[in-house]
């Protein structure tokens, strides 16, 4: 993989990215949150090709992608209350980590030796086509080194990552999926694109938060993550000349190299929509420092707060 080739999603492209995925390449695809890199989940192989694309470390779970309820079943064990959440927010920005059903077709490594597995139905027509062309499961993390920036759009997936790139547009959501586990108890393992207030709701009870771990139960939980090049600083209410500044509805920051308002209007599925472009865009304007103004920690802005705190954590 010396380059990556970027296609218009097309019927023709997607029947080709497919035909890829089935001998064990690696696929960049949109979905409504960011872009994903794809692999079979049922091969040992890909999916090992699949981590060391990323630099991923191999104690850190993947997201396994299906089209329809009735794959996930194939694979995880689900009650009431996992139904009644896959059938409200599927497809939809929920993942699901439930426990490994015996006999699920998925390699080891998927889940990094537990015995729960992570579980969602993307909400975008590429994704869904991709899938079911595929005919299989998809272990889809996102498209960039681990650690690093997810992508939003085709051109952000770094060169050389997968075989081929699938262009679906920029990402709807813009951030990842929320993610719980029903294993145990449920739980808020990931604050992400579903609120959890919309979740409770709909389970008629309160989440317990899961803090990060040495060793995750689900992707998203590792203490640095989603980091630009530039430090990253939060709760800024000055800036200086060589600092780029995030900032967000009516809070601004005078006197930065480069700012970013993530929304003008203070809209925060908007803030969460251009919150990794505008990480990208203050790394290319070279920055040393992102400072970042607090944002409400309410619907979205926890999952944005939550990237962001990990951003800085390294």
């Amino acid at each position: 993989m010396s380059g990556t080739k970027i296609v218009a999603a097309s019927d023709a492209a997607i029947a080709a990215a497919a035909a890829l995925l089935r001998a064990g390449k690696l696929v960049a695809f949109p979905t409504e949150t960011v872009y994903g890199l794809g692999a079979d989940a049922g091969s040992d192989d890909a999916v090992a090709a699949l981590y060391g694309a990323k630099g991923r470390p191999a104690h850190n779970p993947l997201i396994v992608h299906v089209a329809a309820l009735a794959e996930a079943e194939a694979l995880a064990e689900f009650d009431d209350a996992a139904r009644v959440l896959a059938r409200t927010f599927w497809p939809g920005s929920l993942t699901l980590v439930l426990r490994k059903r015996a006999g699920a077709r998925i390699a080891a490594a998927v889940t990094a030796g537990l015995d729960t597995v992570a579980l969602r139905i993307p909400d975008h027509p590429v994704a869904l086509a991709l899938l079911r062309a595929a005919g299989r499961p998809l272990a889809a993390p996102s498209a960039n080194p681990s650690g690093r920036v997810s992508p939003t759009r085709a051109e952000h997936v770094s060169s050389g990552l997968a075989d081929l790139v699938l262009d679906g547009g920029p990402c709807r959501v813009g951030i990842e999926s929320t993610v719980v586990t029903l294993d145990g108890g449920a739980r808020l393992l990931r604050p992400g694109g579903i609120d959890r207030a919309e979740i409770e709701r709909v389970l008629g009870r309160a989440l317990a938060t899961a803090g990060d771990a040495a060793r995750p139960h689900s992707p998203g939980q590792l203490a640095s993550h989603y980091a630009p090049r530039a430090r990253v600083r939060l709760h800024a209410t000055s800036v200086s000349a060589h600092e780029g500044a995030l900032t967000f509805g009516a809070q601004v920051l005078r006197g930065a190299k480069m700012e970013i308002n993530l929304s003008e209007r203070g809209d925060l599925g908007e803030a969460a929509a251009n919150l990794y472009a505008a990480l990208r865009a203050l790394d290319d304007a070279g920055v040393e420092t992102i400072a970042a103004v607090t944002i409400p920690e309410e619907g979205l802005g926890a999952a944005i707060n939550d990237r962001l705190r990990r951003a800085s954590a390294r």
